[in-house]
């Protein structure tokens, strides 16, 4: 039976990404690790202060694992949020030359980071960014999952282009900056956040995937999300690519093509037909099978 990963909490969805009474909480509920500037603030805490961090198996293999609760203040970043994801990336990293983990799954709902904790939070942020890239040079395989309600934007919209591989569905969005934050500075003329459609062509996981920001796009299943990351774990163990002088030049080349290519555009609609799309109308209603197939098809032209 088909279960919404878009509609699940986090913890329901490490039930079914992870195989069947494998997973063991780090840091879990009994031990009350809340913000203490919530608490100074008089403010509701968590207590797993928005994120769940744990150990488990995914078809047999070790894995590492964080999920983010958007339910709770919408899964912003703060102090013991972000040490708790630094933590267990860490401890990645240790495990390394054990041969284990195959690999960490991050996954992220987020608007960014907590405006309670602000300097705190960006603190965390950049330490989670540095933990990416240091457990990846370990080896170690690190893996998104975004297709939460909330999406991924913020301080860790950035954080998670360091990972290896993104898996996103169609629901799911990643951006920077999210349409309320960019309507609220800059006037609905620049983006009205109420536009559902023209912000799901701005960050949704379509766009996301056709524009090479993420590698895989699933449907709305937590065993689709499953199979997805499963698959990509396979490749775990082999050494991080991408850190040499080289690299980040030939990145930044990429990107000033795209801004070139696309910095007139107005709307997703004008870079999907820049890509080829001759009638780019039809992408959001395409069903993702078919999406997939079509996106196949002009990228082997």
């Amino acid at each position: 039976m088909r279960r919404s990963y878009y509609e699940a909490s986090a913890r329901e969805r490490i039930a079914g990404l992870l195989d069947p009474s494998s997973f063991r909480e780090l840091m879990g509920p009994a031990e009350r690790r809340v913000s203490p500037h919530l608490q100074t603030l008089d403010l509701p805490v968590a207590f797993d202060d928005g994120v769940v961090v744990g150990e488990g198996r995914l078809d047999g293999r070790p894995v590492l694992l964080a999920a983010q609760e958007g339910e709770f203040m919408g899964g912003a970043v703060g102090e013991v949020h972000g040490a708790k994801i630094v933590g267990l990336l860490q401890r990645a990293e240790r495990l390394a030359g054990e041969g284990r983990p195959h690999g960490v799954l991050l996954l992220l709902e987020t608007g960014g980071v907590r405006l309670q904790e602000a300097n705190a939070g960006l603190i965390a942020v950049s330490e989670i960014m540095r933990a990416i890239l240091t457990a990846r040079a370990a080896g170690v395989r690190v893996l998104a999952a975004i297709g939460g309600r909330y999406g991924c934007f913020g301080g860790m919209g950035i954080a998670v282009s360091g990972v290896d591989a993104i898996v996103m569905s169609e629901q799911g969005r990643l951006g920077l900056s999210g349409p309320e934050v960019i309507e609220t500075s800059r006037g609905v003329e620049e983006f009205d956040s109420r536009d559902r459609a023209k912000v799901w062509r701005t960050v949704g996981g379509k766009h996301r995937y056709l524009l090479g920001d993420c590698q895989q796009l699933v449907e709305d299943d937590i065993a689709h999300f499953r199979a997805a990351l499963s698959a990509l774990l396979q490749d775990a163990g082999q050494a991080c690519p991408g850190f040499s002088l080289q690299a980040v030049q030939a990145e930044h080349a990429l990107l000033q093509a795209r801004l070139e290519r696309f910095g007139q555009a107005g709307d997703g609609l004008d870079i999907w037909q820049a890509l080829g799309w001759e009638q780019p109308e039809q992408v959001p209603v395409l069903e993702c099978a078919d999406f997939l197939q079509a996106a196949q098809t002009r990228r082997a032209r």
